[in-house]
């Protein structure tokens, strides 16, 4: 080979190399840019634009007024505490199973927090990121208990009022195979049209999260007249969605729920959270608090962040007790990861 020619090969050899080396480079600035769109497009703005349910007791239900509340309403609260300081600035959006991957996708919200399971598929198909689990959950049924049933086995010809759209309706159709029950499906979209139906007695059961039905169930004029029956057929992990492609906006809806669950374990509460960020000492208190570390900054907002969501809504045991105890649902595999449950924090650090 001509020494010119192999100068020339280095040369290009070299060249090779550093646009090489620069890949990473570019692939690290992209999504920098990208992951600043939602939080920027909210900030200027001015409101969070939120999916919540129709209407389900505990966790997202407006009242006469038009105010909402309930547990995944709180979780819209804290995320706009963290960019505007104010828990009023959301945009609530009611949303049915049908309709509320749709509005996700299509940009119409910036998050969904509408009692919404994980899933591989919706996880990658449907382009969504669920950045934290808020409740672990799982599908039951419920009857009249005049029917004097003792299980769900029990059902076989059964008429079983469900959602489409949902996991509910693919989890039981493989339980009744599974377990040789044959029914009769009436799917319905609105949640509460299918309750109409089951109260009304067009259906002789009502399939769906343990957690809905148990709100259904408290709702009624006489609870005690509606049986929750001891099976949990499938398991429901629920939480915020918000679209793939934006990091840095998933980061801010995953710390904040991590922020509400570290300040349960640390004992932080709406009423002592302001003299907490004035004299705890403990490292991970301050840090969560703004005392140091920076942390709020690393999400794009400012450092008291959790300070203001847990002054806003309390921490996360707060939020079950005022919207879920209620209702008589028992914190279960929802407890702290300290008291047996599965709800756990990453370390603030």
């Amino acid at each position: 080979m001509k020494p010119m020619r192999l100068a020339t090969l280095r040369t290009l050899g070299l060249a090779a190399l550093a646009a090489a080396m620069a890949v990473p480079a570019l692939a690290q600035q992209q999504p920098a840019q990208q992951n600043a769109a939602t939080m920027d497009a909210i900030k200027s703005r001015g409101t969070l634009s939120c999916g919540v349910n129709t209407g389900l007791a505990g966790f997202a239900q407006p009242d006469s007024q038009g105010r909402w509340t309930g547990f995944d309403v709180d979780y819209c609260r804290a995320v706009a505490v963290a960019l505007f300081n104010d828990a009023n600035k959301v945009r609530y959006v009611p949303l049915t199973a049908q309709n509320r991957f749709t509005a996700l996708q299509s940009g119409e919200i910036d998050m969904m927090a509408r009692n919404t399971t994980m899933t591989l598929s919706r996880d990658t198909s449907l382009g969504l990121d669920f950045p934290a689990i808020n409740f672990y959950d799982g599908q039951g049924f419920m009857v009249k208990a005049s029917l004097g049933l003792k299980s769900a086995k029990e059902l076989n010809g059964a008429t079983i009022c469900v959602q489409p759209g949902t996991t509910t309706e693919q989890n039981l159709t493989d339980w009744a195979r599974s377990n040789n029950v044959q029914f009769n499906p009436v799917v319905i979209e609105r949640v509460e049209e299918v309750v109409g139906a089951y109260t009304s007695g067009r259906c002789d059961a009502y399939t769906t999260d343990v957690s809905g039905l148990a709100a259904t169930r408290s709702a009624q004029p006489n609870p005690n007249e509606h049986q929750i029956l001891p099976e949990v057929i499938s398991k429901e992990p629920l939480g915020p969605a918000v679209r793939h492609g934006d990091q840095r906006w998933a980061d801010l809806v995953r710390w904040t729920h991590n922020a509400l669950l570290t300040a349960e374990e640390l004992g932080i509460t709406s009423k002592n959270v302001e003299q907490a960020a004035a004299s705890d000492s403990r490292p991970e208190a301050q840090r969560l608090l703004g005392k140091t570390g920076g942390l709020g900054e690393m999400l794009g907002v400012d450092n008291q962040w959790a300070v203001r969501i847990i002054k806003a809504v309390g921490n996360y045991g707060e939020m079950f007790d005022r919207h879920l105890k209620p209702l008589g649902i028992q914190r279960g595999p929802n407890a702290l990861w300290t008291q047996g449950g599965l709800q756990y924090s990453p370390p603030f650090r």
